[in-house]
């Protein structure tokens, strides 16, 4: 006898051997007890799901002459359809068979009576390969067939197939087979085969055949006749060229460390052995999603590829958003893998990413990480010696500099603006940072912690004046000397064109502070109320969609969606329109600014490189006339009597 392949030979044939599909079965299985047959069925689904055994199966059940309404087994119709050769039962390929002569030949055979059943079954397989003529052709025979006669259409693209014979039929999608069925089904194989396989390999096989139970048989047979009757993990591994869980982990560490030399030796090996880069592409994917699934939901139970061991020391060596881009970095270039003339050639170039990635989150990390050291004041910036590598030593920056006077810890700001206005000042190298932006609530915490020139005034003498402080204060930071600075009108608008220049918004973010702005978000958020009334409804309206993005004690900077709504603000307050406005909603009289999202990200940016550097800008003041650019004194009721009659008219006596 000739070798059977296993997934014939392990096809099923009765509804209970069925692998998956259980609400199929059970649909099926009730509606022959109940004799509630249909005349047409569509069968949908990946390929390997068991469509075509389970059409097989439904024609045994409907024509069986058990009593029970199931397959039998024994009886000469179950037989027969098992082995293919009954007469009544009808399997075409509509891939071959796919013209309306064919459709047509096919119509007149239906109207003849089944030869030695109950039913005639027809099972046409791939029917989305079918022309729309024969589709036409078919139409009427579907919707009004024989009451012998059932149509059983199976297919992997149901969107192919017109809507009129969908609507004809009943519809069951099947879905592709859980890796734990797989790996049941597979148990009992290698039971009945007598072959050894470790459970490694079992559980590889679940994976490449991505829910296709054919597929899997398929993989196993071509396992069984490499390695005879004892498949190992490595057997498999050089069959289709994947690599061991802890292989992919050890290219990830390689990334996690920025080892490019010894990752593209490695890639150049197992490129050398064959290796299936899309598919460690994919695999990689995996492990990373795994990575994250764990690091939400804490439950090794949901862990399919990874043990619990590997899972915590991958989560130690990346955070959670340099995975999350690492994944994205993946993805973009799978994509790309169907253009590419050389696969390896983008792959190398993905590993390159990811590291440049991973470096720029850990640079950032150890920034962060010294942040919070220096916020829960553990570390003496002043006093105690520091190591080079430190984050906290990276954030003790030169004292001289706006840095120093930039940071969270307001007694650290203190010392170093004190030192500085005594001349005395520690240099330090400057810190480094990542060279991506980083969130604005960063610069909340860094960049709008206290004006500028109240840190330094808090340190001054009583004896000295103000102007001497402030100008030897910004010595260090800009050439120019001047501070305090009181601009006109022709001046303000001289010095904001429209759009503002990121310098004179650089020059806003260095006079904010963040309790200023706190307290400016929770009025702001009643702005909704003023849009409609009179007064304030145009103004309101214009502001309405905005967010704040720094605030000093005389202004306040938005951010808006486009260049086109910044720069209406903008005019409007060139012409001060908004500050009887913020006199209303913020309790204070304030000059609001507006710039676009991608503005606001530049100017973070540069904000931080040049505090590093030690070279911010000295800020901008505003000093607010009420009475010319607020509003005008009310009228006494004398000018309003006055209005009304006449001067003449009225005789005015003091008491």
């Amino acid at each position: 006898m000739s070798y059977k392949a296993l997934y014939r030979t392990y096809r099923p044939n009765t509804f209970d051997e069925v692998v998956g599909q259980k609400h199929i079965v059970r649909t099926l299985k009730n509606a022959v007890v109940q004799n509630k047959i249909a005349h047409a069925y569509l069968f949908c689904g990946p390929r390997g799901t068991g469509k075509t055994s389970i059409a097989k199966i439904f024609a045994k059940a409907v024509n069986c002459i058990d009593e029970n309404k199931h397959p039998c087994m024994e009886c000469e119709n179950c037989l027969a359809i098992t082995d293919g050769i009954h007469p009544d039962i009808v399997e075409i390929d509509a891939a071959s068979n796919n013209g309306v002569e064919e459709v047509r030949s096919l119509i007149e055979k239906v109207k003849y009576a089944p030869i030695k059943s109950r039913f005639k079954v027809y099972i046409i397989d791939e029917v989305h390969m079918m022309s729309t003529g024969a589709f036409n052709a078919l139409l009427k025979t579907i919707e009004e067939p024989p009451a012998h006669v059932i149509f059983i259409l199976a297919t992997t693209e149901p969107h192919k197939v017109l809507p009129t014979i969908i609507s004809r039929c009943q519809r069951y999608d099947f879905t592709k087979v859980p890796a734990d069925e797989v790996v049941k089904r597979i148990h009992v194989a290698l039971d009945q085969e007598h072959i050894q396989c470790e459970e490694e390999v079992i559980r590889i096989i679940s994976q490449l055949c991505d829910g296709g139970m054919r597929d899997a048989w398929s993989i196993l047979d071509q396992c069984i006749a490499y390695a005879q009757d004892d498949i190992k993990v490595h057997h498999i591994n050089e069959i289709y060229g994947i690599l061991t869980v802890k292989e992919k982990l050890h290219l990830l560490d390689m990334v996690f460390e920025k080892d490019a030399g010894a990752c593209m030796n490695w890639l150049q090996e197992q490129t050398g052995k064959g290796i299936d880069i899309k598919r460690l592409t994919m695999d990689l994917i995996e492990l990373l999603k795994e990575a994250l699934i764990y690091e939400y939901t804490k439950s090794d139970d949901l862990l399919k590829i990874m043990q619990l061991s590997e899972v915590t020391a991958l989560n130690e060596k990346a955070s959670v958003r340099s995975r999350y881009e690492m994944i994205d970095i993946l993805m973009e270039t799978y994509d790309k893998y169907r253009n590419a003339a050389s696969i390896a050639s983008y792959f190398e170039i993905c590993l390159l990413k990811m590291m440049e990635n991973n470096s720029n989150e850990a640079d950032k990390r150890a920034f962060i990480e010294g942040r919070d050291a220096v916020k829960s004041g553990k570390p003496s910036l002043s006093n105690s010696s520091i190591s080079d590598h430190s984050p906290s030593a990276e954030l003790n920056t030169s004292v001289g500099e706006s840095s120093s006077l930039q940071t969270d810890c307001s007694s650290d700001v203190s010392r170093e603006t004190s030192s500085i206005a005594e001349g005395k000042g520690m240099k330090q190298a400057p810190m480094q940072e990542p060279p991506q932006l980083l969130d604005l609530d960063y610069v909340d915490d860094c960049g709008e912690i206290e004006n500028v020139n109240e840190s330094i005034a808090d340190e001054t003498r009583p004896d000295e004046p103000e102007d001497r402080v402030q100008t030897e204060a910004t010595g260090n930071i800009t050439d120019q000397a001047s501070v305090m600075h009181n601009p006109t009108k022709s001046e303000f608008e001289e010095n904001s064109p429209k759009p503002l220049q990121d310098e004179y918004v650089l020059q806003l973010l260095v006079g904010a502070n963040k309790p200023e702005k706190q307290s400016d978000m929770e009025q702001f958020q009643q702005i909704h109320r003023y849009t409609m009334e009179l007064q304030w409804a145009r103004v309101a309206n214009l502001l309405k969609n905005s967010r704040i993005f720094a605030s000093a004690e005389s202004y306040m900077v938005l951010i808006v969606n486009n260049q086109a709504e910044a720069n209406e603000i903008n005019e409007s307050d060139s012409r001060n329109e908004f500050v009887s406005f913020s006199s209303e909603l913020l309790k204070k009289q304030k000059k609001i600014f507006a710039i676009t999202n991608e503005q606001s990200l530049r100017v973070t940016e540069e904000f931080r490189n040049r505090r590093n550097s030690g070279t911010l800008p000295s800020p901008i003041h505003f000093q607010l006339n009420v009475n010319k650019e607020v509003k005008e004194a009310e009228p006494s009721q004398e000018d309003i009597m006055i209005d009304l009659f006449g001067k003449e008219n009225i005789l005015i006596t003091e008491e």
